[in-house]
């Protein structure tokens, strides 16, 4: 009778429905699946606008699913070599190599195949220098600003640099090439990421701090040079959103767009400056990741139409 249960067993296809939730949540956390999500919508703003012609879906599909696999590999290794501080900061303990779900070799080899799979995608089927910005992109968020966050406040401007390569990817893969548009799109992204990453980095400073990272909240106690680095930003990001309009011909409704987006974000981190609360850190945050797919989609649609 036992080897007949364990016949029975062997061949019960029953799924345990938690243990697939949980693998499915693992796999979301450790690529960072909705944060990811973003990078493609960059790359694609940045395919539209550089197209010389009609949309390419097939290149287009191709473009996106291997700067996908890029943006998730760089993630995984991030987690794999970061783990021991993950485990010391309260918003990051349950990632999956942090909480042991996952052991740190498995996390590098998955992370190592995503990485070489995405880049090789778009070696083979779009060009090489899509393929070069992705990987240049995956070296410096792995190789480079990971280290850094250990050693200096200046981490987050060098974090910024693979930040804002994707919609480079984007125009490269769509024209091969590298117009001033394309380096307008990185201006922005670029200069977005400061004040975002810096009113993340307020609300999880004693996070930061636990884990020894050098983030400029930390360093800086008084949150002084935060506020001023957060509003010089600002100001460059409303100048930054401007290059479209020098790139190529844009719609009156882009232009008001941007400028009143730029001002509301920008006021935005001047309050926070003034109150120096959470709650105003908050609000500046979250006037971040309302000014970005509302500006690129305004871009997109000008380009489209």
């Amino acid at each position: 009778m036992k080897a007949a249960t364990d016949t029975t067993e062997l061949f019960d296809m029953t799924t345990d429905e938690p243990a697939v939730k949980r693998r499915a949540s693992d796999f979301s956390e450790i690529t960072k699946l909705r944060l990811n999500l973003m990078v493609l919508v960059t790359t694609l703003i940045g395919f539209v606008v550089a197209s010389p012609g009609p949309i390419d879906t097939w290149l287009l599909l191709t473009a996106l699913v291997g700067t996908a696999l890029c943006a998730a590999g760089a993630s995984v290794l991030n987690q794999a070599w970061e783990w021991r501080h993950d485990k010391l900061m309260h918003r990051t303990a349950d990632r999956p190599v942090a909480a042991g779900r996952m052991t740190p070799g498995e996390a590098t080899s998955l992370g190592l195949l995503m990485s070489v799979c995405g880049t090789a995608t778009l070696g083979v089927a779009v060009n090489v220098l899509s393929a070069s910005l992705a990987l240049s992109t995956i070296l410096l968020y792995v190789l480079v600003y990971t280290p850094l966050k250990r050693v200096t406040t200046l981490n987050t401007v060098v974090g910024a640099i693979p930040g804002a390569i994707p919609p480079l990817i984007g125009c490269a893969a769509a024209a091969g090439a590298l117009s001033l548009e394309a380096w307008g799109l990185f201006a922005i992204l670029f200069c977005w990421q400061m004040p975002h990453f810096l009113a993340i980095a307020i609300l999880c400073k004693d996070d930061y701090a636990a884990a020894g990272f050098k983030m400029l909240p930390v360093v800086d106690t008084t949150l002084t040079r935060t506020h001023v680095w957060s509003i010089v930003f600002g100001v460059l990001l409303i100048a930054a959103s401007m290059v479209p309009l020098y790139a190529q011909p844009t719609s009156v409704v882009y232009t008001v767009t941007a400028l009143l987006l730029g001002a509301a974000f920008l006021g935005a981190s001047i309050r926070c400056a003034m109150l120096g609360t959470r709650t105003s850190a908050r609000v500046a945050f979250f006037a971040s990741i309302i000014y970005l797919p509302l500006l690129l989609l305004v871009l997109m649609i000008d380009r489209l139409f």
